[in-house]
């Protein structure tokens, strides 16, 4: 049994396609564990860069990038998800997760991640388009226009960089990270070692 008040904090960018894994399972293990979820986005674009990366590593290294792909080809197959890497990788995540934050504030962040994660490595869509984000807000039953009037506040930008200013600050390098308390635990694969350290108390 989990400690009352237990949580992982799930840290992800929308382009990252490990994350994409992770944010179609974290909720059914963590209920599972009786452990709650605190959804992170951030942009590891600022992070890449103070490592001198101008792009993702697996395009830097693509011996690297294409076994990844076969990875998730793989991994998704075996979970009954779709995979394919969309033509633009990685794609810019900067106005998902300025909306992302909008839905940790009104509580459908959850569903909102899922769905802009399926709409770009199951079907292929730019999320960088609000062309293809907003039948996303539209299908959670959202006011669109409004939603995205309030993604241009300097309340969201600074607190999207706040966020991601956090994660670097917590030793976060890359997507998905888990971290619960200081403990932090990197990559799609260690999510059940993740919520195993929560129930340890």
């Amino acid at each position: 049994m989990s400690p009352p008040g237990a949580r992982i904090e799930f840290w992800y960018d929308f382009a990252s396609t490990y994350s994409y894994l992770s944010a179609m399972r974290i909720e059914a293990l963590a209920a599972a564990a009786g452990v709650g979820v605190a959804w992170k986005p951030f942009l590891l674009g600022p992070i890449f860069a103070t490592q001198g990366w101008t792009t993702s590593p697996f395009n830097i290294y693509p011996a690297k990038g294409r076994n990844m792909v076969r990875d998730i080809e793989r991994l998704a197959a075996e979970r009954g998800l779709a995979f394919a890497l969309p033509k633009k990788f990685p794609q810019n995540s900067l106005t998902a997760a300025r909306l992302a934050l909008i839905g940790a504030d009104q509580g459908w962040i959850a569903p909102f991640t899922r769905a802009v994660y399926v709409a770009q490595f199951a079907g292929g869509a730019d999320i960088a388009e609000r062309a293809a984000l907003g039948p996303i807000l539209q299908g959670l039953h959202l006011d669109s226009e409004k939603i995205f009037a309030r993604i241009e506040t300097a309340d969201i930008k600074h607190r999207l960089k706040q966020q991601t200013a956090e994660a670097q600050a917590r030793g976060i390098f890359g997507a998905p990270s888990f971290l619960v308390g200081e403990e932090l635990f990197w990559g799609d694969d260690r999510l059940e070692q993740a919520l195993a350290w929560v129930r340890r108390g």
